[in-house]
């Protein structure tokens, strides 16, 4: 009766574990997930920053944004940078979605990849 018992501790304690392991790993998939949304927006944002930079910069020191002063280059980054993360806010030109498509397929490649090394 005694092995009975045990056994069957065994058997529950291992059911717990292995509801636990799936647990942890949907938290773990939904945190990489996250992760990844997020670096592909920054992406998205760095890349519309250079892109606004570069339609801003003007020639000289005339225009609305001139560098005539000590502050004019400064203020002209903080804007493109700020234009940049309202553009992404509302939804951005694409490039984050792609991005993130392409994070996903990666880190699937490389889970697989794990796994077929471990067995």
């Amino acid at each position: 009766m005694l092995q009975l018992a045990t056994l069957a501790a065994k058997a529950a304690a291992g059911v717990g574990t292995s509801a636990a392991g799936s647990a942890v790993d949907g938290i773990i998939k939904t945190a990489n997930k996250a992760k990844a949304w997020k670096t592909a927006t920054e992406f998205e944002s760095m890349f519309l920053e250079s892109s606004l930079d570069r339609l801003t910069q003007s020639e000289g020191t005339d225009g609305p944004l001139g560098e005539n002063g000590t502050g004019g280059g400064v203020y002209r980054s903080m804007l493109t940078k700020e234009y940049a993360g309202q553009i992404v806010k509302s939804g951005g030109v694409g490039i984050a979605d792609s991005i993130f498509r392409e994070i996903l397929k990666l880190q699937g490649a490389a889970s697989e990849g794990a796994s077929n090394a471990k067995g």
